[in-house]
């Protein structure tokens, strides 16, 4: 099964269990990735967290569940995963912009949200920029936390939203409390496999595993002999075969749109057509520049497909 028929096949499942509980696991086996890869795909591709996706989606048949007079306002919100009226009246609204006895009573404006599926664009728009190599086994070390697996804007059943903590702000802790500049200063000289331009404080991503639904998050620098890893958590990287996909220049307020459009471009158009797939959901993000612009390559680790 190709990249495409697997991530349709994962939002049949969702669709299938909108009235029920969405197993993350389940979801992940179907997509044949880690629960963390789909949750970053799907919100890189669609410009949208799956967890909103899915409350879009359940508050849309909602809607129409409504139109059945027989139904109850407490049997569709307990059908839809709400666990009261008032929790479900608010997301409701929130949504469609009347309340649930709005809607049932007819006259008014829906939101209606489609089901998504993926497919491929022929854009021919933009060319790609990426380089393939095998690296030896390598050593990074620094600031690891877990963060749960959709670290994005994530979206609670009463509707209102709720923040989880992710890598960035890790970054803007570490910047704020000096602990950056105390990698950078632990962190030695390059190795020779790496572009010689960049800094010595980078990221790596879903390198071991951890709990259920979670990943692990690093800021890293390279272990070589003049390093000094001392009281940092240090991380074996095997080798690998790594696709690696270069940024422009860009000004460091803009760092977040510029990754979000590259790994975007990278899971959408590059992933689906080329002859590899990821290993995992390991991938590092090396940076570079100054105090006024930025330069980012960041490595999938991929092989082969078949």
């Amino acid at each position: 099964m190709d990249w495409l028929s697997r991530m349709n096949a994962a939002m049949t499942y969702i669709e299938d269990n909108l009235d029920g509980e969405i197993n993350y696991d389940e979801l992940a086996r179907i997509a044949c990735c880690s629960a963390h890869s789909f949750f970053r795909m799907f919100s890189f591709i669609m410009d949208i967290s799956l967890s909103e996706y899915v409350r879009r989606r359940r508050l849309t048949l909602a809607a129409l569940a409504l139109r059945d007079s027989g139904v109850r306002v407490i049997d569709v919100a307990l059908r839809f995963g709400y666990d009261s009226p008032v929790s479900f009246s608010r997301a409701f609204a929130l949504l469609h912009g009347v309340t649930p006895k709005q809607a049932r009573a007819g006259g008014v404006t829906l939101k209606a949200f489609p089901r998504i599926s993926f497919q491929i664009s022929i854009k021919g728009e933009k060319e790609m920029d990426y380089r393939i190599e095998t690296k030896e086994a390598f050593q990074v070390f620094g600031i690891e936390e877990i963060f749960p697996a959709e670290s994005v804007l994530n979206t609670d059943m009463s509707g209102g939203d709720k923040k989880l903590r992710q890598p960035a702000d890790l970054w803007e802790d570490c910047h704020a409390n000096g602990a950056y500049e105390k990698l950078d200063a632990a962190a030695g000289k390059l190795p020779p496999f790496v572009n010689p331009a960049l800094n010595n404080v980078h990221a790596v991503c879903d390198y071991r595993e951890t709990e259920k639904d979670t990943f692990p998050y690093m800021l890293c620098a390279f272990k070589t002999a003049d390093s000094n890893p001392a009281g940092y958590t240090v991380v074996d990287i095997p080798a690998h075969t790594w696709a690696i996909f270069p940024t422009e220049k860009f000004g460091w307020d803009d760092c977040g749109k510029v990754l979000g459009g590259l790994y975007k471009r990278i899971f959408s158009e590059w992933l689906p057509t080329s002859s590899y797939e990821q290993v995992g959901s390991l991938d590092m993000e090396l940076y570079g520049g100054d105090d006024d612009f930025g330069y980012v390559e960041i490595w999938l680790a991929i092989r082969k497909k078949g």
